[in-house]
């Protein structure tokens, strides 16, 4: 994902929070391929100078590329997050971060557009 809009659109799906990383997803607009998934990085200057942002987006492009093809579900975009975690945590221990946030960010997702709400009601019925 390249696009403004495109990161601002996911900023407003499910965000999960890990050790190293944030994740946000969504699922894709209509006129995208939905045969693929879209992914985005980004690292805001908390994470440090360029060079500490640029290799904290290369090792989130990495643990990406190792765990979206399994567990990213088409027609959906996640936009990873940079954390100052991402560049002191070992490899391993952010490619489970990434692994245990997709799953969490589908449970939550297939909880919003199932028939069952395992949340309170908005008109505070049970």
């Amino acid at each position: 994902m390249k696009q403004r809009a495109d990161f601002l659109r996911a900023q407003k799906g499910r965000r999960q929070f890990a050790a190293g990383l944030t994740l946000e997803a969504c699922s894709s607009p209509k006129d995208c391929n939905k045969n693929a998934c879209r992914v985005g990085f980004t690292a805001s200057r908390k994470v440090g100078g360029a060079v500490e942002r640029n290799r904290a987006k290369r090792r989130l492009r990495a643990a990406a590329d190792s765990i979206l093809p399994l567990l990213g579900r088409r027609g959906h975009d996640y936009v990873l997050i940079a954390k100052t975690a991402t560049l002191t945590r070992s490899f391993p221990a952010l490619v489970e971060d990434l692994s245990k946030a997709v799953s969490a960010a589908h449970a939550a997702l297939d909880g919003e557009t199932g028939a069952l709400s395992t949340g309170p009601r908005i008109d505070g019925k049970t």
